[in-house]
């Protein structure tokens, strides 16, 4: 849905005042491990349901033989009940045999999935045969370029994330373990899928919390969801298809990138449930690139109607490139499982750690449908021949030992904190704008409805002037629209942002 907060931040059930409370952890019954929902629950056995649950994903291969599950404590805390729910759930999977507790190492799945699942990523093969090669393209200057040359006081630029909490301690201490482990011969060119270990944790990553079941053999390791957009354009130009239908507005990185691969972007509308698929089939297109869990930039969340509209068009014939711009981050909403989870064969999927932890660790991952994979490999071969190993294994560490979910659980309530706070400063500062996309990300859109005539690209301009850099909206935009700013408010503290709104609302008084 679209979360708009005027005078307000919106959750999950309509709009609440937050302006006047403190920062609370947040829990409505629903967690992304497994995309477990307590509404689902019989009445009167919560424990029954939860290690049911747990026991199918082990069964279909979701949690493999050595996954550590969620501490009691956090679990029972993000689904709402009692720890003693989760222990009583806990101790009937272990007199089963699907886990056993390790004390201070946790609670282990122990047992095996049905058989004829895959557990374990195929080895590497020979490559298939090379596609035709392309020619070559004029370069463009990226807009990319200007924007970072733009120095502010206040940096309100949106996508990047608390790059100040980055886990330095855990990426030493896993890096040491890894260089302490790792052979001789690992360090000679690997497999331009990427490492074995890093795509078997990738793919449990993906079972647990996007609901989403691959075969590690199928994920394909990428520097960060350009360059899996890159290798797709080439791969899918090659094959005839010359043009990429993008949401408006979209992310015009994304577009500027398609552009300069040489395919063609048609725009498609955004409303309060998502992408318009009448809007998308008008265009001709049979690709589509999407954001479903959180649109970029209005943060709406595909709704499950238009889910299904959106397979069925993919059905007819379309591909569906299912960014998961940010997913990880939500506040006050329940969890959505990934397109792809409902129809894999449509849907190209990718993330990367650019959100959740860095982007400089150029670390991302691509699951294409069977008939593209081979494809995407040999254009990834000949692109880069890899992604460096080393820094493929550290994060397989750090999510193997589940440090990379404490950081994640650690930068949400931080994120939380600086959302309410700008939400809180809009409400000040500039009760008259919407504030869209509060429930989640790390981001929010702001519109002037009331200002249809006002130059969002020169209240940006006024706003780099007093020494605070925002996006504006027309730059996401390829047909007319509300004028509004995009900001980000993850990388900035809290008095930093409340600065930043002060200055952006003397901006909006001067125009």
């Amino acid at each position: 849905m679209l979360c708009v907060v005027t005078l307000r931040a919106c959750g999950h059930d309509g709009p609440v005042n937050r302006s006047n409370e403190a920062p609370t952890e947040w829990s409505n019954g629903a967690t992304d491990f497994l995309q477990l929902d307590r509404a689902d629950a019989r009445p009167g056995d919560l424990a029954g349901w939860l290690a049911a649950a747990v026991r199918e994903a082990v069964l279909d291969g979701r949690l493999p033989a050595g996954a550590t599950l969620p501490a009691s404590r956090t679990l029972a805390a993000e689904l709402d009940v009692s720890r003693g729910t989760v222990t009583e759930a806990y101790r009937r999977l272990a007199e089963t045999g699907e886990v056993e507790g390790r004390g201070r190492a946790g609670t282990v799945v122990v047992g095996k999935a049905r058989p004829g699942l895959a557990d374990a990523a195929a080895p590497a093969g020979a490559a298939p045969a090379a596609p035709p090669r392309r020619q070559g393209r004029t370069g463009r200057t990226s807009v990319f370029d200007e924007l970072r040359a733009a120095h502010a006081e206040i940096d309100l630029v949106p996508g990047v994330p608390d790059l100040a909490g980055f886990p330095r301690a855990a990426w030493l201490r896993a890096e040491r373990r890894v260089l302490d482990e790792l052979p001789a011969r690992a360090l000679a060119y690997g497999d331009p899928r990427g490492e074995a270990a890093l795509r078997a944790e990738v793919a449990t990553w993906l079972a647990r919390y996007r609901g989403l079941r691959v075969d590690p053999a199928q994920v394909v390791v990428v520097a960060g969801v350009a360059q899996a957009l890159a290798l797709l354009a080439h791969v899918l130009r090659d094959a005839g298809h010359d043009a990429i239908a993008v949401e408006d507005p979209g992310s015009f990185g994304a577009r500027e990138l398609l552009a300069w691969w040489g395919v063609a972007t048609p725009p498609v509308g955004v409303d309060e449930r998502g992408i318009r698929v009448d809007d998308l089939r008008a265009t001709g297109a049979d690709v589509v690139l999407t954001t479903p869990a959180h649109q970029f930039p209005l943060g709406v969340v595909l709704d499950g109607a238009r889910r299904r509209e959106l397979l069925a068009w993919a059905a007819d014939g379309g591909l569906v490139i299912e960014d998961d711009y940010d997913a990880e981050h939500r506040y006050d909403r329940r969890p959505v499982a990934a397109v792809a989870a409902a129809a894999p064969g449509s849907v190209a999927y990718t993330g990367s750690l650019s959100k959740l932890v860095a982007p400089a660790l150029r670390v991302g991952w691509l699951v294409v449908p069977p008939r593209w994979h081979e494809a995407v490999v040999e254009a990834k071969r000949q692109s880069d021949l890899g992604n460096p190993v080393v820094p493929q294994l550290v994060v397989a560490s750090l999510l193997r030992s589940g440090a990379l979910e404490r950081h994640l659980r650690l930068a949400r309530t931080r994120y939380r904190r600086r959302r309410d706070a700008t939400a809180a400063a809009f409400a000040r500062e500039l009760p008259r704008a919407r504030v869209l996309g509060a429930a989640a990300g790390l981001h929010l859109t702001v519109t002037f409805d009331e200002v249809p005539a006002l130059d969002d690209v020169a209240l940006a301009r006024a706003a780099l002037e007093r020494g605070v850099a925002v996006h504006p909206l027309r730059w996401y935009r390829q047909r007319p629209g509300t004028p509004g700013v995009v900001l980000g408010y993850g990388a900035v503290g809290t008095g930093r942002l409340e600065e930043g709104v002060r200055r952006l609302a003397e901006a909006v008084d001067a125009r």
